[in-house]
């Protein structure tokens, strides 16, 4: 008996311990994206000469509160900005949650380790998606984020966006189809995972009337 107390006091340290190890390392993975992040946001900054007030609607099919069915090629494509051979289309800043970082034009697990990604969509259609690690220093803010907070996209163009947060939702990893559902009212979609990666949480967001 003695023994198989032994053991089972064992197990439980290594137990313990690969938490410890697990804890310490994904606090250095948010650690180093956060500054990865901040790193290539600055860049960006750089050359942006100073942001630019526009009409979000400017140049892109609007009709009543929807976007029409326009050919493809007349929707215009988001610019981009290449940085250490990843491309990225702007900065998110959601500033009640401390929140500033650049997106890169697509998405795939490498480079969510780096800066949240374009899921799906553009802003220039109403259903831009952007995906980000629940890092603290990247996505994991977003899970608290009050509605009406205001959130702003600056485009790499200078161009700025203004959202409101208009509902924070949890979706399951399958939901592809209400994730990027083109037929929602939402204009901006933000997700990370929830605790225990399970479940998603999904903030969405509207173009307010402040057009910039």
């Amino acid at each position: 008996m003695r023994r198989i107390g032994n053991i089972c006091i064992i197990l439980g340290l290594l137990l313990i311990a690969g938490a410890l190890v697990l804890f310490l390392h994904n606090r250095n993975e948010s650690a180093r994206a956060g500054e990865e992040a901040e790193r290539i946001k600055e860049a960006l900054l750089a050359g942006i000469e100073e942001p630019e007030e526009k009409d979000p609607y400017e140049g892109v099919a609007w009709n009543s509160g929807s976007w029409d069915e326009a050919e493809p090629e007349a929707i215009p494509e988001m610019p981009v900005k290449e940085i250490d051979g990843y491309s990225y289309i702007g900065i998110l800043d959601v500033p009640s949650r401390g929140i500033s970082l650049p997106v890169m034009v697509e998405w795939d697990y490498t480079r969510l380790k780096t800066a949240p990604c374009r899921y799906s969509g553009s802003y220039f259609t109403g259903d831009l998606v952007v995906c980000g690690h629940n890092y603290a220093k990247h996505f994991s803010p977003i899970r608290s984020v009050d509605i009406g907070a205001e959130v702003t996209f600056t485009a790499v163009d200078g161009a700025v966006y203004h959202y409101i947060v208009s509902n924070r939702e949890t979706v399951e990893p399958t939901e592809i189809d209400r994730m990027i559902d083109p037929g929602s009212d939402w204009d901006l979609t933000l997700f990370t995972c929830n605790l225990g990666g399970k479940t998603r949480c999904a903030v969405r967001c509207l173009l307010t009337e402040k057009a910039s």
